[in-house]
């Protein structure tokens, strides 16, 4: 019984690792190729995550060891609370400061709030902060990663 499950274990263990290096690939492949930082970040962060997941599980299988395993627990649940924070953070401050392809975007929420908070800056009589949104950005002020 005990070599059935080692067996079972050793075949899903590979076949996580072979799915998350090809989510992580894939990641790679997006980021590189997408035409805007919004596409890029979703392309190097969602795959990522779940390929990183799927190779933590993997190796965790392989292991079998309690305490490599709740190491590996430790990073995954790490990792899944810091990827999508970051990325929301550098989108922000990409949309803020124009790198964000504007024809591209199916739905802009984050305009309206914007120009909402100048009105009431202006109101208050702070200075615009809006000066460095008001260029349209193209393809070239995205730059390689």
């Amino acid at each position: 019984m005990n070599h059935w499950w080692d067996t079972l274990a050793d075949v899903v263990s590979m076949v996580c690792l072979l799915g998350g290096s090809l989510l992580a690939l894939a990641a790679g492949v997006g980021a590189l190729r997408f035409p805007d930082l919004l596409s890029r970040m979703h392309a190097a962060t969602k795959p990522q995550v779940l390929g990183l997941v799927l190779c933590l599980v993997g190796l965790a299988l392989r292991l079998r060891s309690g305490g490599a395993v709740w190491a590996l627990v430790l990073v995954a649940v790490f990792q899944m609370l810091t990827a999508p924070v970051a990325a929301h953070m550098v989108g922000r401050a990409g949309y803020r400061t124009g790198k964000v392809r504007s024809d591209l975007l199916v739905v802009d929420e984050l305009t309206r709030d914007l120009e909402r908070a100048d009105a009431d800056a202006a109101a208050a009589g702070a200075p615009d902060p809006s000066a460095d949104r008001r260029r349209e950005p193209g393809r070239d002020d995205i730059g390689p990663l």
